[in-house]
C-alpha cells in the first residue's frame, strides 16, 4: 500500500510513522508513505496556506490551491483520475472497525489534513472521497485522526502483524469487545488469575473467553449487541 499524507506539519507524522508496528510494515515494504508539506504547493514568498473566510467570521480557512495541486501530482504519480482521498473531519462518518477493513483493501490512499477553522469547501466537494470523524469532538488539526486511521487499517494488511489471530479477536472484530486477559504472575497482591485459564482445557477456555466478551459488551457497549441482532 502507498499512502500519501498532505499536511502542514510533516514532522508530526514522520515521528509516529517510524515507530513500532508501522516501522515494521515499512521495513517489510508492505506500506510506503509520501508525506508532503502542503506549503510546497504554494507560490508566494510567505508560503501562505490559509486566508480569511468570505462573508466574514472568526478563524482562518485553508486555501484550495495547494490541495488541488497536490491532488494533481498524486493523480499523475498513480495514473488514476480519482484517487481515494480521506479527509478527517468532525462532520464525517464516524470511524469504525469495518471502515478500517475496507480501507486496508486499497492499493493507495491519500489523506488531506485540515487545520485552522477548516478547509475551503471546494476541496471537499471536488477531491475528497471519504470524510471520516473519530467522534463528537474537535481537534486542532487532521494529523492525529489521520494517524489513528492509518494505525487501525495497517493492522489488517497481511504480514504486518506477526499473529493476525490477535487482530481477529480485537475489540469490534465481530461487534464484541475484547474480554479480560491475564499474564504472569499467577497471583499478585492477593489477586488471582481465573482458574479456567490455568486448566489447559482449550475448548472450555475458548467458551469462557467468548462468554466474557458477550458479558463485557452487554455491560459497556450494549449498542454493539443491538447491531448484531439487526
Amino acid at each position: 500500500m502507498k499512502i500519501f499524507i498532505v499536511t502542514a506539519f510533516p514532522q508530526i507524522m514522520e515521528a509516529y510513522l517510524t515507530e513500532s508496528m508501522i516501522r515494521k510494515a515499512r521495513e517489510l515494504n508492505l506500506v510506503e508513505f509520501e508525506i508532503w508539506d502542503i506549503r510546497d504547493f504554494t507560490h508566494d514568498k510567505y508560503r501562505q496556506i490559509d486566508d480569511s473566510p468570505f462573508g466574514g467570521g472568526a478563524g482562518m480557512v485553508m486555501k484550495p490551491e495547494p490541495f488541488f495541486e497536490a491532488h494533481d501530482k498524486i493523480r499523475e504519480m498513480l495514473g488514476k483520475e480519482k484517487p481515494r482521498v480521506i479527509f478527517p473531519s468532525p462532520q464525517g462518518e464516524v470511524f469504525k472497525h469495518k471502515i478500517s477493513l475496507d480501507l486496508a483493501k486499497e492499493d493507495n490512499l491519500t489523506f488531506f489534513c485540515g487545520h485552522y477553522k477548516g478547509v475551503d469547501e471546494r476541496v471537499i466537494n471536488e477531491l475528497v472521497t471519504d470524510e471520516i470523524s473519530l467522534g463528537d469532538f474537535v481537534l486542532t488539526g487532521g494529523e492525529l485522526p489521520t494517524l489513528a486511521i492509518i494505525d487501525a487499517l495497517i493492522r489488517h494488511i497481511p504480514g504486518v502483524l506477526h499473529d493476525y489471530d490477535s487482530a481477529e479477536t480485537d475489540s469490534f472484530a465481530d461487534d464484541l469487545l475484547e474480554g479480560p486477559i491475564y499474564t504472569k504472575p499467577r497471583e499478585y497482591r492477593g489477586l488471582d488469575v481465573p482458574d479456567i485459564l490455568l486448566s489447559g482445557h482449550h475448548a472450555k477456555i475458548a467458551e469462557w473467553r467468548q462468554q466474557q466478551r458477550v458479558l463485557r459488551t452487554k455491560d459497556r457497549r450494549k449498542d454493539l449487541l443491538d447491531n448484531k441482532e439487526k
